[in-house]
């Protein structure tokens, strides 16, 4: 084809006199154009006529099986388009695991476009490479090799590089120039044969602006790259995507102008908006990568939260080494009153060993979730009843901590602040170690409630256990039951600790299981739901009675005391306590009984003895009283506690007494008789 165009130049040079004919040249240029058409028209023909899609596609197949033992079926036609570029299209084409396993990849068309005038020059310009429906999984074996080491040219034999000279020819360094790249509808999964995990991701979508890659200078330029994918699945759905620009580099040395990661995805009422940016510096022979200025934001909205909308700026930076499986991120944020700072630290990726450092001045999580909806007495009965039956127990606040499994992490919490649940906490402090499926968090210190906590919790995936070690001290501890359980039973402060242990599935299960130790020491307090000190003063017109009384529990009675101890023992979520204490001006109160925790119930006997008359609650009218033991049962759910003061045994103990100072009295006075009598005798 260029010979003929000299040829045609050549004869319009010689015939240049005709040019000053206008007409004459236009004729001259028409019939040049034609034979340069007629020419591209032959050379298309031919190009058509050579190419035969069936014998290419065989011949792949056959260099892919005897170079890599690899199964290469292209179901699709190979096609030739040559405009408005020169393309290949493939469809429908497969390729196997070496050995022709398993299938390894996968696409559903191909076209690759390279520009026409530079073949002319011999220099390929791929205009454009366009790939639908890829679909590949990458497999690292038990032994650490990877399922591509074949195609990345791993097991070739090296072999010196051909000499310049002497008949010797080297091939040019490896030149690439394509305007874009563009990947719909991919599909990677990535699975570990050693540890058995499998990570797969679906619906990406990948493009790129120029890519330009000089194998002499071993320089790589990117005008832009952008990789996209669907969030699905579980309630969620979004988009998340990525996208990089201003790429340029050699091996050594790379740089990214700027990396843009945005979120956008919804969760039934929830939406979350997020987008993290950096510029990039990166060695990729050294595997290691740097993000030296973060800078981003995440914006949470939900219509049942407090404030509706949560927007938290991030700040920090990143750094990894990917030889040495190492990473380093330090992100600081601040959102309403709260300053959060977290470093992380990754020592190992598989196992992964991971350390972090938790830093929170004031934190109040409740100001962030939808409210609870609110429960009456009975729903919440019928709640843990319908939880408690067989049908319902595993399901139920299923618990498991297979989580903690292969994981090594240590680490520290520190919070100036805290209410999560209604509970508030300030001054925590909290040393994180997980290892071997066991989670440790100790020590744990903490204030709260006018007192100070200390102490240990564990967690271990083996039997699914935990165990609490804490001493309470100087704690008000109506405030503590009315935040942590919402119950409203005792007033007072003082000293509390707990030894206690349990295992199961689920919430029911693991107080049916609890087992340990308890005890309490509370002074210048109150027993709630029910005042003793009145009650016994009704006693006075009842004392010929020999039914009992039962009342239910009342908001605003109380019987105080100056003193209140108990223990506690602990099996099978029953504690049994033998030992209760209290006193006060006008009671002694003892007592002995069962608190079902798994059941929610309580079958309890408490003694009260009239000690004061005058003074304190009872006042005189209690004087019959004194001296006597009134028996208390508490019996019911926690919630709707009766309190029965059984008069029928005191009536009788009322009997046994008032005979007993019968008996004195008649004994008394035949002492008194016999002595006048003896007097008498001996003349005294």
């Amino acid at each position: 084809m260029q010979v003929s165009l000299r040829l045609i130049m050549s004869a319009i040079q010689r015939n240049s006199l005709l040019l000053e004919d206008p007409m004459k040249a236009l004729r001259i240029l028409g019939i040049a154009l034609g034979l340069v058409l007629a020419l591209l028209a032959a050379g298309v023909g031919v190009l058509y006529a050579l190419f035969d899609g069936e014998k290419i596609k065989g011949e792949l197949s056959r260099v892919v099986l005897e170079n890599n033992q690899r199964k290469l079926d292209i179901a699709g036609k190979l096609e030739l388009s040559v405009w408005p570029d020169v393309s290949i299209k493939i469809g429908n084409l497969t390729l196997s695991e070496p050995g022709g396993r398993e299938e390894f990849l996968a696409l559903d068309s191909a076209r690759v476009a390279v520009a026409v005038m530079p073949l002319l020059s011999k220099q390929v310009q791929v205009r454009r490479v366009e790939v639908s429906g890829l679909k590949a999984t990458l497999v690292k074996r038990k032994d650490g090799a990877l399922n591509i080491a074949d195609l990345l040219g791993a097991n070739a034999k090296s072999e010196p590089a051909p000499k310049v000279g002497a008949g010797g020819t080297a091939s040019a360094p490896l030149r690439i120039d394509i305007a874009g790249i563009k990947v719909a509808n991919a599909q990677f999964t990535w699975r570990d044969e050693k540890s058995g995990s499998s990570t797969t991701l679906s619906n990406l979508d990948l493009g790129t602006g120029r890519v330009q890659i000089d194998g002499a200078k071993q320089t790589l330029a990117l005008e832009s790259l952008s990789l996209a994918a669907t969030l699905a699945g579980s309630g969620l759905d979004g988009r998340a995507t990525l996208v990089l620009s201003g790429i340029e580099g050699t091996a050594q040395t790379m740089k990214i102008g700027q990396l843009a990661l945005d979120l956008d995805a919804k969760s039934g009422e929830t939406t979350l908006k997020a987008h993290i940016g950096s510029p990039v510096t990166a060695n990729p022979e050294a595997q290691t990568i740097a993000l030296e200025k973060i800078a981003g934001s995440v914006d949470l909205t939900n219509p049942r939260m407090p404030m509706k909308q949560l927007k938290l700026p991030l700040a920090g930076n990143l750094r990894a080494d990917m030889a040495r499986q190492t990473v380093a991120l330090e992100l600081t944020t601040q959102f309403d009153e709260s300053k959060i700072a977290a470093k992380l630290k990754v020592a190992k990726f598989a196992p992964l060993a991971l350390g972090f450092d938790l830093d929170i001045d004031q934190l109040n999580v409740d100001k962030y979730l939808p409210p609870a909806p609110p429960k009456t007495a009975a729903e919440e009965k019928a709640a843990n009843d319908k939880a408690a039956t067989k049908g319902n127990e595993v399901t139920a606040n299923k618990l498991d901590f297979s989580a903690l499994k292969g994981l090594d992490v240590n680490g520290a919490i520190r919070i100036g602040s805290l209410q999560v649940s209604r509970l508030k906490l300030a001054r925590l402090n909290a040393k994180i170690n997980l290892a071997g499926g066991r989670l440790d968090v100790a020590p744990l210190t903490l204030n709260l409630y006018e007192g100070a906590a200390n102490g240990s919790l564990s967690l271990n995936a083996a039997g699914n256990t935990i165990a609490l070690r804490q001493n309470l001290a100087g704690i008000s501890i109506n405030p503590l039951m009315k935040d942590l359980a919402n119950k409203d039973l005792v007033e007072g402060r003082g000293n509390v600790t707990l030894d206690i242990s349990s295992r199961g599935d689920s919430v029911i299960a693991m107080k049916k299981a609890l087992a340990g130790t308890a005890a309490v020491s509370l002074g210048d307090g109150a027993i709630k739901g029910i005042n003793l000190a009145q009650s016994l003063r009704d006693l006075k017109g009842k004392l010929g009675a020999k039914q009992d009384a039962t009342q239910q529990a009342k908001a605003g009675d109380k019987t105080d005391f100056s003193e209140l101890t108990a223990s506690l023992k602990i099996a099978n979520g029953i504690a049994r306590n033998e030992d209760l204490a209290m006193k006060s001006p006008f009671l002694r109160l003892s007592g002995a009984g069962d608190i079902d925790i798994g059941g929610g119930q309580m079958n309890y006997v408490a003694k009260a003895s009239v000690v004061g008359t005058s003074a304190g609650q009872g006042g005189k009218e209690t004087d019959q009283l004194k001296g006597l033991t009134v028996p208390v049962r508490v019996t019911g759910p926690f919630e709707n506690l009766a309190y029965k003061i059984e008069f029928g045994s005191m009536i009788e103990d009322v009997a046994k007494a008032r005979l007993e100072e019968k008996k004195q009295e008649v004994k008394a006075k035949v002492e008194d008789k016999l002595k006048d009598k003896l007097k008498g005798l001996f003349g005294r």
